[in-house]
């Protein structure tokens, strides 16, 4: 991209999405509702896997975008820089699907992936409350998420490449 620098997200699916979307349903993720992206080839693979294991149609892919760094100074961001009490609050409402309505155009943080998903499940049945969870999290190398949760947002995304796994 001209003009500044740019960052790499990923997107795994079982489909390519070289024009992303919000979905009309989604399940009840860590971010809430929107298009998920990482920075982290690895973590994007792993959900292009699961993805096409889980709905037994099409083919483990990630979609490659490039999104300059500057655009993220015009939108309203919330950034979890750590896996610490208000992330954990944000995850577990949006997890419950309790979590109110936000004014935000992207969501960004560490992902609960499947080695943290037993301590945040014991976590929302009550068996551990929010500082025993946090201190069995915070041991995690956790990758990090991008949720772009408007449509708007997405314009921003330039697809470069789409990697067939």
């Amino acid at each position: 991209m001209k003009g500044g620098r740019s960052m790499i997200l990923y997107h795994g699916s079982n489909v390519d999405v070289r024009e992303p979307r919000l979905l009309k349903t989604q399940r009840e993720l860590d971010f809430g509702k929107g298009f998920y992206t990482t920075s982290d080839l690895q973590q994007a693979s792993n959900w292009a896997q699961r993805t096409a294991k889980r709905r037994g149609v099409g083919s483990p892919i990630v979609t490659v975008y490039e999104i300059e760094d500057r655009v993220f100074d015009t939108l309203r961001v919330l950034r979890f820089e750590k896996a610490d009490v208000e992330w954990l609050r944000y995850v577990a409402a949006n997890r419950k699907g309790i979590a109110a309505e936000e004014e935000y155009d992207v969501v960004t943080g560490p992902v609960a992936n499947d080695q943290t998903m037993p301590t945040i499940t014991l976590f929302l049945d009550g068996f551990y409350d929010e500082e025993e969870t946090i201190k069995r999290l915070l041991p995690q190398n956790l990758k990090d998420q991008y949720t772009f949760k408007t449509s708007e947002t997405l314009t921003m995304l330039r697809c470069t490449e789409v990697i067939i796994l």
